[in-house]
């Protein structure tokens, strides 16, 4: 994976750049606080990943609709990764839609031409796939931008959020749920299209593993909501090793509880007419 710590240094001083901050960032950093850090580094924008998992559930609830073979989501790049060479038969299986991250980076390109987006990650495989996107400049994980905040002197500050620690535009509430195992499934509407069984959620690569080895063709499962680390995206190798996967969970439903009484300005809400004419299936 490449080091864009030199090239986001530069960027940030000479051009507009939007940070692109998955909701996973509440397992490590405080809100509104990171939002006020980011702009203070630097960022002209920070966008959470929430209305590009919006967008492609939208995807996921139509695909889901056929339900004559197994479906295996695609938000989690290891999962991708992991599939194809491992488990090459199951290739067509992989929804071809794209993960919130690039979803966001592609919406961001389309409403912000002249921005450089930053993707902040909380993996290794989605370093990699951020790096491999033409919709993202530049890649930087959770223990490196700490590392920019103390080089910076910049401090989490945990106060009231107020116009410049809000996030900007494409805000949405419940896919915030995203980072934890299900995010996706609890998210994409999939009642009256699924059965409660029809659905497998699986976090932690053994599992999945045991679950592919096992699998019969005339199996109910039609749609396998998974993830690589155990715990979801929250589980990532990039967060501080001294909070625990039932602490970042806590963490996660208290901003979950923030965000939905959260007053957010129309113009910051996230509506669909901010992502026409993009495709988000590939």
């Amino acid at each position: 994976m490449k080091n864009s710590i030199p090239q986001i240094e530069t960027a940030l001083k000479k051009q507009k750049c939007i940070a692109l901050l998955a909701p996973s960032f509440i397992g490590e950093f405080s809100y509104p606080g990171i939002v006020y850090a980011l702009k203070e580094l630097g960022f002209s924008k920070v966008i959470e990943l929430t209305f590009g998992a919006k967008m492609i559930n939208r995807d996921y609830h139509e695909i889901l609709k056929n339900k004559d073979k197994l479906w295996i989501s695609t938000t989690c790049p290891g999962i991708c990764e992991f599939i194809k060479n491992a488990y090459p038969q199951y290739t067509k299986s992989l929804i071809p839609i794209d993960s919130p991250m690039i979803a966001t980076a592609k919406i961001c390109k389309k409403n912000y031409p002249n921005f450089k987006t930053i993707f902040i990650s909380p993996c290794a495989f989605k370093k990699q796939e951020a790096e491999s996107s033409k919709y993202v400049d530049y890649t930087i994980d959770y223990q490196q931008l700490k590392q920019l905040f103390t080089k910076n002197k910049i401090k989490l500050q945990n106060r009231k959020a107020g116009k410049s620690e809000i996030f900007d535009s494409f805000y949405n509430d419940y896919t915030k749920i995203y980072p934890a195992s299900g995010g996706l499934s609890k998210t994409a509407h999939l009642k009256g299209i699924l059965k409660p069984e029809e659905v497998k959620i699986i976090d932690g690569i053994k599992k999945v593993k045991e679950f592919l080895e096992k699998y019969k063709k005339d199996s109910k499962i039609v749609f396998l909501d998974v993830n690589f680390c155990v715990g979801g995206c929250l589980g990532g190798p990039f967060f501080s090793k001294n909070t625990t996967l039932s602490q970042k969970k806590k963490k996660l439903q208290k901003y979950m509880s923030y965000a939905l009484k959260a007053k957010i300005p129309n113009k910051d809400k996230g509506f669909i007419k901010r992502a026409e004419g993009i495709k988000f299936r590939n």
